[in-house]
């Protein structure tokens, strides 16, 4: 499939686990890092913000340190408990 189709950018991006520039593990990692940053300009725990989201502590310590492939569904809870859009 060519690259130049959405479908080929999409099959070679995911291919190469890079997309527009980013690495997954590279956009993983910032995304982590925004979510602590934000966590701790609220004054907010770790903890709080996982009984506030509903996601448990542990996966919420792997997001924040770049491990775990969140859903736009627990990003929406994250986000909605530390009042961000």
């Amino acid at each position: 499939m060519a690259a130049d189709t959405p479908a080929g950018f999409a099959a070679e991006a995911t291919a190469s686990g890079e997309a527009f520039g980013y690495s997954e593990s590279e956009f993983l990692a910032q995304l982590g890092d925004r979510v602590r940053d934000t966590r701790m300009l609220r004054n907010m725990s770790r903890r709080e913000l996982a009984r506030r989201s509903r996601i448990s502590e542990r996966y919420l310590a792997q997001i924040e340190a770049g491990k775990g492939n969140v859903s736009i569904v627990l990003l929406l809870r994250i986000a909605h408990a530390i009042r961000v859009s």
